[in-house]
């Protein structure tokens, strides 16, 4: 059965989608009830595997990368590590520009949580992303994020309309945290008990319309509203998930202004080990982001061992000691990071499914 025009989904070109080609992404996820998995990423390795999962999948995706991975994907040996974490997210970010089209699907490119701190990143990314639009007519990401949730509400959301300027000029999109998202990433996260109980850990509404009401005439932005969830995997039970917040915040924008039901961008923070049932839920209530890094992390790190430890000999010796048998082909490192790439390839696919993704890509 074809699609009537009515309901048929937009196309889009394969690639990087910035501008209006993001707007009509974030809104194709959430008119179809369905959102993209965030991929943290570390290196090309993670970064093909991402865009394998995804044109596997037929689905549309977000890579992204934290401060962290960007420096590591320039190189732990680089000295000046400012510098690094700036040079390594613009390097990962050309090489998604030029495979993510090959691979037939539509990639957002994003940065993941900036805290106080990590200002001058994104700020030394959006110069890079400057020179790069003045070049192509595009902007280099799609958007960045500033976590600025451990400051008071009124600084977090006047900085956030600092660098929204900024970013609106490009075409970009600033993604916001209100509340605190429990855990730690990277250095980032809340130092506080991720007990249920935490009121820290459940954005409120009143500041999400205060939010909305400051940036939504300067640009597009979407919001990380903490609703219990925490980074990393943690004991079911320890933190209880509440998407009934992020209900409750779209209902008060949009009666507050008029508008139309769900008309915030919601993001997902610390996605790995979340109950099916709550990503479903959430994902009703706008979400159209959820990101992943615990659970890809180690999809990615267990086929490593196990492809160690049914080759052991190939990791201590060139050639075994007792009959000659040369190991070459065994501790090549393209074996091995295969291996990885293919775990982490099986594990979005999980991710996809769960997020209602599968076949939904816009890529035409």
């Amino acid at each position: 059965m074809t699609e009537s025009p009515a309901t048929a989904r937009p196309t889009l070109r394969p690639g990087v989608v910035t501008g209006a080609e993001y707007d009509t992404l974030v809104a194709a996820a959430k008119a179809g009830g369905y959102a993209l998995p965030a991929v943290n990423v570390t290196g090309t390795n993670t970064i093909n595997a991402v865009l394998e999962a995804a044109a596997a999948n037929r689905s549309d995706v977000v890579v992204q990368l934290s401060n962290g991975g960007a420096q590591f994907f320039a190189g732990q040996g680089l000295a000046d590590t400012a510098l690094a974490k700036v040079l390594g997210a613009v390097s990962a970010a050309r090489h998604v520009h030029l495979l993510a089209e090959h691979y037939g699907v539509c990639v957002v490119l994003h940065t993941d949580h900036a805290n106080k701190k990590l200002i001058p990143w994104v700020e030394g990314l959006l110069d890079q992303g400057e020179r790069f639009f003045a070049e192509t007519g595009r902007p280099l990401f799609s958007s960045h994020m500033l976590d600025l949730s451990e400051e008071s509400l009124e600084w977090n959301v006047g900085e956030c309309a600092r660098v929204l300027e900024r970013m609106a000029k490009l075409g970009m999109n600033l993604e916001i945290e209100l509340g605190v998202t429990g855990g730690e990433e990277d250095g980032i996260g809340g130092e506080f008990d991720e007990s249920a109980d935490n009121a820290k850990l459940y954005t409120q509404p009143e500041d999400v319309l205060y939010a909305y009401d400051v940036l939504n005439p300067i640009g597009r932005f979407s919001v990380a509203a903490s609703f219990g969830n925490v980074h990393g995997v943690y004991k079911p039970g320890n933190v209880k998930l509440r998407p009934e917040i992020l209900k409750a915040s779209q209902e008060l924008v949009a009666s507050t202004h008029g508008l139309d039901a769900n008309p915030l961008d919601l993001v997902f923070h610390g996605g790995s080990g979340s109950e099916k049932e709550k990503i479903t839920e959430a994902v009703g209530y706008g979400v159209f982001k959820m990101n992943i890094d615990t659970d890809t992390q180690f999809a990615f790190s267990e086929p490593v061992g196990t492809f160690v430890d049914a080759h052991a000999k190939a990791f201590k010796y060139q050639i075994d000691p007792e009959d000659g048998t040369p190991y070459k082909s065994s501790y090549d490192p393209r074996k091995w990071l295969r291996a990885a790439e293919q775990g982490m390839v099986a594990r979005l696919g999980e991710a996809f499914a769960d997020l209602g993704a599968t076949g939904k890509t816009l890529a035409g």
